[in-house]
C-alpha cells in the first residue's frame, strides 16, 4: 500500500532526476534508498557523464547507501526510484534485497521516451547461441576450482 510518505520521497527522486537532467549528468532517472525514514542513498543517471553504462540511477544509490551504511545489503531499506527499473537495476536491487522497491514511471513511458528495455528482458531467456551479442563458453584449467576454493574459505560472508 503507498502511502503519504512514499510519494514525499518520490518526489525526491524525481527531484534528483531533473537536476540530473538540467546539469547534463545523463538521462531522467532517479533515487533515493530510505531506512527509517531517513534517506541513506541518493542517485541520479550519470551513464553519459561518467561514461559509464552502469551508472544508474539505481546502481548509484544502491553504491551510495552501501557504502554509508557499510553493509553491502540493504535489507531494512525501501528504494525509491522515478522510473520502474531497468533489468540491471532489478538484478542488483534483488542482489541488495531491499524489503521494498517503489517507482513513479512505468518501463513503458521510459520506452515511449527512447528507453527501451524490452528488447534486454526477451535476451535474458534465450541461449548463448541466439543472443544479439554472442555468448560463448570455453572452460579453462582453474575457472571451476574458485568455487572449491570459496567453499574451503573459512571467513566468507555468502550474499
Amino acid at each position: 500500500m503507498i502511502t503519504d510518505t512514499d510519494v514525499l520521497f518520490l518526489r525526491q527522486a524525481i527531484k534528483l532526476a531533473v537536476e540530473g537532467v538540467e546539469n547534463g549528468k545523463g538521462g531522467p532517472f532517479g533515487c533515493v534508498i530510505v531506512r527509517d525514514g531517513v534517506v541513506v542513498g541518493r542517485g541520479c543517471n550519470g551513464v553519459t557523464s561518467t561514461n559509464d553504462p552502469t551508472a544508474h540511477a539505481e546502481i548509484v544509490a544502491i553504491r551510495d547507501a552501501c557504502r554509508r551504511l557499510g553493509d553491502f545489503q540493504l535489507t531494512d531499506c525501501v528504494v525509491y526510484t522515478s522510473c520502474e527499473p531497468c533489468p540491471m537495476c532489478l538484478g542488483a536491487l534483488y542482489w541488495a534485497r531491499p524489503k521494498r522497491v517503489v517507482y513513479a514511471a512505468t518501463r513503458h513511458e521510459a520506452a515511449a521516451a527512447g528507453f527501451d528495455d524490452a528488447f534486454i528482458y526477451e535476451e535474458i531467456g534465450l541461449g548463448d547461441g541466439e543472443r544479439r551479442i554472442p555468448f560463448e563458453h570455453q572452460p579453462v584449467a582453474g575457472a571451476g576450482e574458485l568455487f572449491g576454493l570459496w567453499r574451503e574459505k573459512g571467513n566468507r560472508r555468502l550474499y
